[in-house]
């Protein structure tokens, strides 16, 4: 039988790098803030726009995902106007 516990524990310290890549790629330069902070209001209110139309489409499931989509980024603004 085989244990493949060892590989499975390699995979996720590989996948945990590579998302810590990620997360360092998409940091926004000092200088980029205000249009960050742009983005963060765009992508909040297409969210918001999003769930509202999966909600009157009758998709709960998908509603309630954009509404803490929405959410995320309602927090990013808020957290950024301090």
């Amino acid at each position: 039988m085989y244990d493949g516990s060892k590989t499975t524990m390699t995979m996720n310290q590989s996948r945990s790098a590579a998302l810590s890549r990620r997360r360092a790629e998409r940091s926004p330069p000092a200088e980029g803030r205000s249009k960050n902070r742009q983005s963060v209001r765009t992508s909040y209110e297409r969210y918001l726009a999003l769930a509202r139309a999966q909600t009157l489409a009758g998709d709960q499931v998908e509603a309630e995902n954009s509404y803490q989509h929405a959410e995320h980024y309602f927090r990013s603004m808020s957290e950024s106007a301090r």
